[in-house]
């Protein structure tokens, strides 16, 4: 949860040096970021389903693998098509790593103790976005920009060894269909509304793509509640909303998420 947080931020005081280094704008290197969190809002939904079918540590191994192979890549990058590649391969990563991995601690943790747990587990989640500019600005001012990504390969193999050591693989016996039209609904609602919201004002793009980006996202997301009350397994249970206390958390961590995300505006 630290890396994932943690490199959704190190790179956004670091773009004027990689933007340097690559040859480019740093406005047009700002997609490195972007391509990220689109890739999380993508893969996020799916995660409990390949948990529930492949097993929660060979889920959780792999996604760590994968988000440390990507930040190998972004390091070793020499263009920005690779680095918006490698971005994107550790957006995959992330978007498996840390839902599987509360996935992981809410079968491990007794019900009494779950809240101790999560709040235990919630710091490094809160220190990496707060941690990474000034982390990203140090290592591109006194080392080297492609250090920002290196760190991440000795967490990355520590992880893998923890996990493999000490979480069962579990596994629902009774897995449940894979809900493959709300997938493709939801990924191209949500990563079109993302990135229709990263390019308003910035004139990245002409306002006529940032409109109808909007506007397919808009589309696909109200399509998808309309399915979601048909599909026998969404792949998000929007029926989880009617809990009070769910409902209200998630409310919570929306507001949260914007006061986070105005941050990382702030900081490029």
């Amino acid at each position: 949860m630290f890396m994932q947080n943690l490199d959704s931020t190190v790179i956004a005081t670091a773009l004027p040096v990689i933007a340097n280094s690559l040859g480019e704008s740093p406005l047009r290197l700002n997609v490195a970021i972007t391509c990220y969190l689109l890739s999380l809002a993508v893969f996020v939904p799916i995660s409990g389903w390949t948990a529930d079918r492949l097993g929660a540590r060979r889920v959780f191994s792999a996604a760590i693998v994968v988000f440390t192979l990507g930040s190998i890549g972004c390091g070793l990058s020499n263009s920005l098509p690779m680095l918006v590649v490698s971005r994107i391969v550790q957006g995959m990563g992330g978007a498996m790593m840390v839902p599987v991995g509360r996935l992981v601690l809410l079968k491990t943790v007794p019900r009494s103790e779950l809240v101790r747990a999560m709040s235990w587990v919630s710091v490094p989640a809160l220190i990496g976005p707060v941690t990474g500019p000034p982390l990203g600005g140090f290592l591109a001012t006194y080392a080297s920009w492609r250090w920002i990504f290196f760190i991440n390969i000795p967490i990355g193999v520590l992880g893998i060894v923890l996990v493999n050591l000490f979480i069962e693989d579990f596994r629902e016996t009774g897995a449940r269909p894979f809900d493959l039209r709300g997938f493709v609904l939801t990924g191209v609602g949500l990563a079109c509304l993302a990135f229709g919201f990263e390019t308003v004002g910035r004139g990245a793009v002409p306002w006529a793509v940032t409109v109808a980006l909007m506007a397919i996202g808009f589309v696909c997301l109200i399509a998808y509640v309309r399915h979601a009350r048909h599909a026998e397994f969404p792949v998000i249970d929007l029926s989880l909303l009617r809990i009070p206390t769910y409902a209200a958390a998630t409310a919570g961590g929306f507001l949260f998420r914007m006061g986070l995300g105005r941050c990382r505006f702030c900081c490029r």
